[in-house]
Formats: structure tokens, sequence, C-alpha cells
């Protein structure tokens, strides 16, 4: 059961949220037609931020095998490691994600 502490700071979170958006919707703009982009930016675009998603993928899966190799050989002398280990594994995934926002800000 959620205690009486935890629920009022979730509804305020709520409300404050709420105060926040109402005035985001109130001064929406109106979306307007996008211009015509030439065919040749189109495609160095998307290919921009293929290779930015796919370069971070491939950096990042040669460091986490790089690190899990360590980490096995670790965890082999030291047991109580394993989670300093598993941190070190996840980090990598970091270089994917920055990745995918930069590809996301291109295209």
């Amino acid at each position: 059961m959620i205690s009486k502490r935890l629920a009022r700071w979730m509804v305020a979170g709520v409300a404050l949220l709420g105060f926040a958006l109402v005035p985001a919707v109130a001064f929406a703009q109106e979306a307007v037609p996008a211009a015509a982009v030439d065919w040749r930016a189109a495609v160095g675009k998307a290919m921009a931020a293929a290779l930015a998603m796919s370069v971070s993928a491939f950096s990042a899966g040669y460091a986490q095998a790089k690190i899990g190799a360590a980490g096995a050989g670790t965890l082999a002398e030291r047991p109580e490691a394993a989670t300093m280990v598993i941190v070190l594994q996840a980090l990598p995934e970091v270089i994917v994600l920055l990745g995918f926002v930069i590809a996301f800000m291109i295209k």
C-alpha cells in the first residue's frame, strides 16, 4: 500500500505537470506545411543518420566484447566484483543511445 507521503508527492507531481502543460497547449502554433527539400539533401541526411547510428552501435559492440571477456576473467577470480562488471558492461550502451539521439536530430 502506498504511504500517504508518497501519494501526496505523486499528486503534487501530476498537478505540477498539468500546470506546465496547459500553457504549452494554449500557446501552441498551428502546423505550417514543410518547404520542399531537394532529394539530394534528404539522401545526405539519411546517410548521415545511418552512419551515426551504425558507427555508435559497432563501437559499443566492440567495447562490450572486450569488457565482457575481461569481466568473465575477473568473475572467475573474484566473484564479489559482479556488480562492477555489470555496470561496466552497461556503460557502452550510452554510446548507442547517443548515436540514436544524434541520428534522430539529423533526420
